[in-house]
């Protein structure tokens, strides 16, 4: 039976069921999806019974093979689900699964539930066996590039639809978090009044938490707003955002900032770089104001809030977000 990937499973399961589904993966979201769309499915086929087992230190493996025996004549036809969140069943685990798909059968559905798989875990017996006899989804990370279109895909699949740079603002929000994005798509299908959402649109839902503010705080530092950048910082604090939340934007800012003003110094236009049109002109200006030397000296101080933030004695944490917030907005102390 086939490897697939979570865009292939819908059309897989409508070619039959397998009597077993290894998931394999680091992205919750997904993963819970998969499982999701497996269970709706087994039970449109009359697999009414479900079996939950926790694969943690010590388990007994002999459950796994004692509820694949345990049905009566009579009874409905039943899933088990393990979840191996260690992803290694070792010797016993390993002799007990794959004596469950010599086994396997069109009463009983396995779906076994891993973290990501390494080559010489997909190249084990036990992964081996379960493949012969089932299907295995292998579910990969989406990486910032691959973001956007995911968020596209995501939207199309509720109904709606969104400007290339209203879509650009939520991937660069959630930072790779799907279900961030996934939480933010089900709020907009409440905002949104047509099925076309703008970029206005997308910054007003998206700046409704507290912790999209920080991204307000960016945006006035870049432009050199130094009053309103302080007033952004003081209002997160009072609201309670957490220090490590501020330093982790602005670190990530300046780590782009440098990123940026190497290509452009390679002849890269802003427009490839900076894909919100609205923050082209800032992050421009910011490059050309700020200096490598700068940025990599404003890097050595955000590492000194970061250990502040763990229990330095040399700095407030807060002060030392001050400062930062200060030079980058052009009031140069550092």
């Amino acid at each position: 039976m086939p490897r697939i990937n979570p865009r292939q499973l819908a059309q897989n399961l409508r070619q039959g069921l397998a009597p077993i589904y290894v998931v394999t993966g680091d992205e919750p979201l997904l993963v819970q999806e998969c499982c999701d769309t497996i269970r709706d499915v087994a039970r449109k086929h009359g697999f009414s019974e479900r079996d939950l087992l926790h694969g943690e230190h010590n388990f007994d493996w002999g459950q796994l093979l004692s509820a694949a025996g345990s049905m009566s004549l009579f009874a409905d036809k039943k899933i088990i689900e393990l979840r191996l969140p260690g992803g290694k069943p070792g010797d016993k685990g390993s002799k007990a699964l794959q004596e469950f798909a010599s086994m396997a059968n069109d009463e009983t559905l396995l779906l076994l539930v891993l973290p990501r798989l390494d080559r010489s875990q997909l190249n084990s017996k036990w992964v081996k066996a379960l493949e012969a006899k089932g299907v295995l989804i292998q579910i990969w990370p989406v990486d910032a590039s691959e973001m956007p279109r995911w968020i596209h895909q995501r939207l199309r699949a509720n109904g709606l639809d969104a400007e290339p740079e209203a879509i650009q603002i939520l991937a660069e929000r959630v930072e790779g978090n799907l279900l961030a994005a996934s939480q933010e798509i089900e709020k907009l299908k409440l905002l949104a009044n047509d099925s076309v959402i703008t970029a206005d649109t997308m910054n007003n839902a998206v700046a409704s938490s507290a912790r999209y503010d920080v991204f307000g705080l960016i945006d006035k530092a870049l432009a050199a707003d130094a009053a309103g950048a302080v007033r952004t910082l003081q209002g997160l604090r009072a609201e309670g955002v957490e220090a490590p939340v501020v330093l982790w934007a602005i670190a990530r800012e300046i780590r782009t900032l440098l990123e940026t003003q190497e290509k452009l110094e390679q002849g890269q236009p802003i427009n490839r770089l900076v894909r919100i049109q609205k923050r082209q002109p800032l992050v421009q200006s910011a490059c050309q104001r700020l200096r490598p030397r700068h940025l990599q000296n404003f890097l050595l101080r955000a590492r000194a809030v970061d250990n502040a933030i763990k229990g330095g004695k040399e700095m407030d944490p807060w002060a030392g977000l001050l400062e930062l917030t200060l030079n980058l907005s052009g009031k140069r102390s550092i």
